[in-house]
């Protein structure tokens, strides 16, 4: 049971939390929507905000206030951390005016740019790194020693064998050609360093630029270099959900 001084009503939670309005979020509760660490709850449920595991429909809410989940366009030349001791451009430079302790889910290399999620959710960070849950990642890549045959798909969907195993990817894409550079699209749930980089390699077809545009339902879209945002209640459980949870 949640602690008197810290406990407090559900709906007053799940309101906070974003879910809708407190009547709303009484309405849910009544219809059995809401579970609370496992359990339907009901109306007049007290929780602790900071530590409960409250679901609405099967996904997960989050309501500690603590927790903080970004969305970061990584530009091209920084470095994959959050205090690099060569005085290297780094995450922080984007995202440090937060006061807690961040870390970077997974990472990208210094030529590579696009999406990075940053938190300080330590369980969520385990679950999207783990390569028993396959997370997806989507990137875009700009390729040499164009035009690209038409088999170069089948081959990284089929497999492609590098030094240290094989390695294949979920989906391919040509987006665009022009003269002896192609843009393709390609995911996969690798996390191999340079993986990407690699794979294209394989089939003789470079990488000059690479962007990743997606980490499992969460999606890069327009933001600008360096940017960062807000993941929405609906992206934070559905990573969740993508970690099977």
């Amino acid at each position: 049971m949640p602690q008197a001084d810290t406990a407090e009503r559900l709906q007053k939670v799940l309101a906070a939390a974003g879910v809708g309005s407190r009547r709303a979020c009484e309405d849910l509760i009544f219809r059995r929507r809401v579970t609370v660490n496992g359990k339907v709850a009901k109306l007049g449920d007290k929780v602790d905000p900071a530590t409960a595991e409250i679901l609405v429909d099967g996904q997960r809410v989050i309501t500690d206030t603590k927790l903080v989940y970004l969305a970061l366009n990584k530009p091209r030349g920084v470095v994959s951390t959050l205090d690099d001791e060569k005085g290297r451009s780094e995450l922080a430079d984007f995202v440090g005016q937060f006061d807690v302790r961040l870390h970077h889910v997974g990472r990208l290399d210094a030529d590579s740019e696009g999406l990075l999620l940053i938190t300080n959710d330590g369980e969520l960070t385990n679950k999207l790194t783990h390569p028993r849950y396959g997370i997806q990642k989507t990137y875009l890549a700009e390729v040499i020693n164009g035009p690209l045959p038409r088999n170069v798909g089948r081959q990284l969907l089929s497999g492609v064998e590098l030094e240290d195993g094989p390695a294949k990817a979920d989906a391919f894409k040509l987006v665009g050609a022009l003269g002896k550079t192609a843009q393709v699209e390609i995911t996969l749930h690798e996390g191999r360093k340079h993986i990407v980089r690699r794979m294209m390699e394989a089939v003789g077809h470079p990488v000059s630029r690479l962007i990743r545009t997606a980490v499992g339902p969460v999606r890069l879209g327009d933001l600008r270099p360096g940017g960062f945002r807000h993941l929405s209640n609906a992206e934070i459980a559905a990573l969740f959900k993508a970690a099977g949870d």
